[in-house]
């Protein structure tokens, strides 16, 4: 059984600029690819060498540019034992725990949405979506389970 919720982080913003190092709520931005970086409650997943995205109320000091995104994507959390081969059915990555491991993060593509890919835990993963794409994205992931979410 695989479960699909709202996963409501906070505030969404988009991280522009040099901010290797960069701390922002007791978080050093990710310096490795496609790594999330936590604490309490705020997130900052790397997406490319120059843009990361936060999770939570950002605030913080240095030549960056901050950009809300709030309005724009909503956050699911989809968790169960099957989470990662239900998501395999829409995304084209291995999503195997060696492969893509606990704290790994990317910007992909499930079916035709693009969408952030964060697994949280083994079982656990946190996608954002375009607002537009968040009912498209629900049923096709009941598509793919054959309406077990």
């Amino acid at each position: 059984m695989v479960e699909l919720i709202a996963d409501d982080l906070g505030p969404r913003t988009i991280l522009r600029g040099a901010a290797g190092g960069t701390l922002l709520h007791g978080v050093v931005l990710p310096s490795e690819p496609c790594r999330a970086a936590v604490a309490g409650g705020f997130a900052a997943l790397w997406l490319g060498p120059d843009e990361f995205l936060l999770l939570g109320r950002a605030v913080g000091v240095g030549d960056f540019a901050l950009i809300d995104v709030s309005d724009r994507t909503l956050g699911f959390r989809l968790s169960g034992p099957d989470a990662a081969g239900l998501l395999a059915g829409g995304v084209a990555l291995d999503l195997a725990l060696a492969a893509f491991p606990v704290g790994m993060c990317t910007r992909t593509m499930f079916e035709k949405a693009e969408i952030v890919l964060w697994r949280r835990g083994a079982d656990d993963w946190h996608i954002e979506v375009a607002r537009s794409f968040a009912p498209y994205l629900g049923a096709m992931l009941a598509a793919i389970a054959g309406d077990a979410i």
